[in-house]
């Protein structure tokens, strides 16, 4: 398969949803959002936030965003997906959990995801760390497309709501592609329908 150069990435994109300076100032409103939630609500294990991102498509969002709060923060990691390599989630969810439930018992947890669309995995995911006896759980994400919802969930820190479209870029990708982009783009149909 002959590689894309950087530039020609611009071409398959239908729109551009989101300029990388648009982007730099969501995370930055949203950091502040995060900081005044848990002033006000206090932390409890360690004084600490842990902030735990959904891998791959959050890595780009949660290094930015977990500079922009300033309130102390542990982060980790889980990898979760219904993706796979299509376009549309299917339901079935895979979660790897390699987080000790010690960790997470009694910690004020706030999920990092790049995109809520059906719910799917949000939901179960959530749902594990409650069950691990967590203090409290919050989502965050970068994107929320609530016309895709398929399970009744709701952000409490969302960057922007955006319509029913593949979009690509800043974490985001098709095929394990785009994701290096600095903005963010619907993709035209003709780059995935083939």
């Amino acid at each position: 398969m002959e590689t894309m150069k950087y530039k020609d990435y611009e071409n398959m994109m239908q729109s551009i949803l989101f300029k990388e300076e648009d982007i730099k100032n969501m995370v930055e409103r949203i950091g502040s959002e995060v900081t005044a939630f848990y002033q006000r609500k206090g932390l409890s294990k360690n004084g600490k936030l842990l902030a735990i991102a959904v891998l791959k498509g959050a890595v780009v969002f949660f290094a930015d965003l977990i500079r922009a709060i300033k309130v102390p923060v542990e982060v980790s990691f889980i990898t979760a997906s219904s993706y796979g390599k299509a376009t549309t989630s299917d339901g079935e969810v895979a979660v790897k959990m390699t987080l000790d439930p010690a960790m997470c018992a009694g910690a004020d947890i706030m999920v990092v995801e790049d995109i809520l669309d059906t719910g799917h995995t949000l939901s179960r995911v959530i749902a594990a760390f409650e069950e691990m006896g967590a203090r409290s759980v919050t989502l965050c994400t970068l994107l929320d497309k609530p016309a895709r919802r398929k399970v009744p969930i709701k952000a409490d820190f969302i960057g922007a709501e955006i319509p029913d479209a593949f979009v690509v870029g800043y974490g985001l990708d098709y095929a394990e592609d785009y994701r290096q982009l600095p903005y963010i783009g619907i993709l035209k149909p003709e780059a995935y329908s083939k």
